[in-house]
């Protein structure tokens, strides 16, 4: 398999991406097919230029490297990201699909239920579930601040 297949299409809302995650996962009979699964996702990721990876652009909190990038104004934000780990790279085109290309007040209201709905939150180290959290954390931070300045954060 050489082709790199593009992600899944993106949902009309982050709630519909949500759904949309737990029905892919709940095909999956075990984690060790579900782990397959994120890290084929994770292969799957846009390239991600080596000159974005930044200190600034780093995020603080994931024992990985995660790089995120953020563009677009509180309308809607993009979000670029890419790790050094297989997995968590994973754990990004699922948070890229459910936030980003979304405005900033739907990335704000959407809590990441797929965690749970998927049974991710049972089955991640301490440390992988602090990276995602710090990713989460991060691109809220990203929303805050486009919403409440209503300036764009082009590729902060």
């Amino acid at each position: 398999m050489n082709a790199r297949p593009e992600l899944p299409l993106a949902e009309p809302s982050a709630q519909q991406a949500q759904v949309a995650i737990a029905e892919e996962f709940a095909f999956f009979g075990d984690w060790t097919e579900r782990y397959q699964y994120l890290i084929d996702l994770g292969r799957k990721l846009p390239p991600f230029p080596d000159a974005l990876k930044t200190e600034e652009r780093k995020v603080q909190g994931c024992q990985s490297q995660v790089w995120l990038v953020a563009s677009g104004d509180a309308q809607r934000l993009t979000f670029q990201a890419i790790s050094d780990s297989a997995i968590v790279s994973g754990l990004i085109a699922l948070l890229l699909r459910v936030y980003s290309g979304r405005s900033a007040q739907e990335i704000l209201d959407t809590e990441p239920t797929y965690i749970q709905a998927i049974g991710l939150a049972k089955h991640l180290s301490p440390t992988r579930s602090n990276g995602l959290a710090a990713m989460l954390q991060t691109i809220k931070a990203y929303a805050l601040k486009s919403r409440d300045s209503g300036l764009g954060t082009r590729d902060s």
